[in-house]
């Protein structure tokens, strides 16, 4: 759907809404990166909207942990610090084991059900090499388990820190092919654990698949630090830094 047809769909919805899950959307997908300025009058002629929406846009953007105002300068898409990152996925672990168990308890069949239509979708991605479509897949399966949890303060705490993370996941598997696999072999085994109702291999499975996710981004990091010297920090923005992130 295109954005111009969603605003002529959702009415009822602000428009300074709108344009915001728009700038995010192209967050996600990689379209806006880490450290880019965001333009009022580029956004506005790009998304038809007058600048007033996009300012207001950007104030939930900055709330929200996804861009950075600076004084005098103008607004840029959030660089995430690696320490920053590091912490989140600690929040993260503990925080997905009990979306995973409490899914597991709570989730309706139908729900769970299009868990895997999604886990079908996300093979398909992988056979087609389909990077960004698996990396939206990835999303929206982990978004989804964590909306079946019967508890919307988890999922209103996962989806900002998730948020804040895919400042370093743009370019998640694109030079590990073997890392696709076996995010899907995970993404499989959880969805199995849910489906079958066993809450505590469900929470044990999230858990080891963000921690795994975690110890990858210390590699990356540390990959980067030795490459260009103790000096210089690892910034995803960066044109000559490793196109590699953690999995997630």
């Amino acid at each position: 759907m295109t954005f111009a047809k969603t605003l002529n769909l959702l009415k009822s919805q602000s428009l300074p809404g709108l344009v915001q899950e728009e700038i995010e959307r192209m967050i996600l997908d990689g379209r806006l990166l880490p450290g880019d300025p965001l333009r009022e009058v580029p956004l506005s002629a790009l998304l038809g909207v007058s600048r007033g929406p996009i300012r207001e846009a950007f104030r939930g953007l900055e709330e929200k942990g996804l861009v950075t105002v600076v004084k005098n300068c103008g607004v840029f898409v959030r660089t995430l610090d690696p320490e920053e990152a590091d912490q989140i996925y600690e929040v993260r672990e503990v925080l997905e084991a009990m979306i995973g168990a409490k899914a597991a308890r709570h989730g309706g069949a139908a729900d769970i059900a299009d868990l895997g239509k999604m886990v079908e979708a996300m093979r398909a991605a992988v056979a087609g090499a389909d990077i960004n479509r698996y990396t939206a897949l990835n999303f929206s399966f982990h978004d989804g388990l964590a909306r079946l949890c019967g508890n919307r303060k988890p999922h209103e705490t996962y989806k900002r820190l998730v948020a804040e993370l895919s400042l370093f996941r743009r370019h998640t598997y694109v030079h590990n092919e073997s890392s696709l696999a076996l995010s899907l072999s995970e993404h499989e085994a959880i969805y199995k654990a849910v489906a079958e109702r066993r809450a505590e291999a469900a929470a044990e499975l999230l858990r080891l698949h963000v921690r795994g996710s975690r110890l990858r981004l210390h590699e990356v990091l540390d990959a980067a630090r030795g490459s260009a010297g103790p000096t210089r920090s690892y910034s995803p923005a960066s044109t000559d830094s490793p196109e590699t992130a953690p999995r997630s």
